[in-house]
């Protein structure tokens, strides 16, 4: 029987979304769908560091308030690779958190469930060791962006 799910840190990613260039199809932060442009961010670790480069967060709003995250953004290494992220994801709290986060309000860590699923797609070869892996995130808003701590599920 499996028990435990080893995870090391990978990376912290920040992210710079151009909120106010979001295109809502259907009344915002309504159910239906947001595209949130990424413009930008970074990625530190210990085995990988660069900018993200851009990309989008096609977001679907639930019923409930809840917001499933889906993005595609590339990324370069400080070495020069090219990295593709796709991740996709749920954030979710009681009515009144969730409208506060929508109002782009600060919030703690652990007010809103922020956790994410990873894939990437590199043909660099000191990199192609993340074509093999999954990796989760747990997010959270800062002022300047969301920010997410990602871990290599081992």
């Amino acid at each position: 029987m499996i028990d435990v799910l080893e995870t090391a840190p990978l990376f912290v990613m920040k992210l710079d979304v151009g909120y106010a260039r979001a295109v809502h199809l259907g009344s915002p932060f309504e159910r239906g769908r947001s595209v949130f442009p990424v413009e930008g961010g970074s990625i530190s670790g210990d085995r990988i560091n660069g900018a993200v480069i851009g990309g989008a967060d096609w977001v679907t709003w639930r019923d409930d308030g809840a917001m499933i995250i889906d993005v595609r953004i590339t990324a370069e290494t400080d070495d020069g690779a090219s990295i593709g992220l796709v991740y996709k994801g749920l954030a979710h709290a009681d009515k009144e958190t969730m409208q506060r986060f929508r109002g782009r309000e600060l919030l703690g860590a652990d007010e809103v469930y922020t956790r994410t699923a990873i894939r990437f797609e590199t043909s660099h070869p000191g990199y192609t060791w993340l074509n093999s892996i999954i990796a989760i995130g747990k997010g959270m808003r800062t002022a300047e962006g969301p920010v997410y701590h990602v871990f290599e599920i081992k």
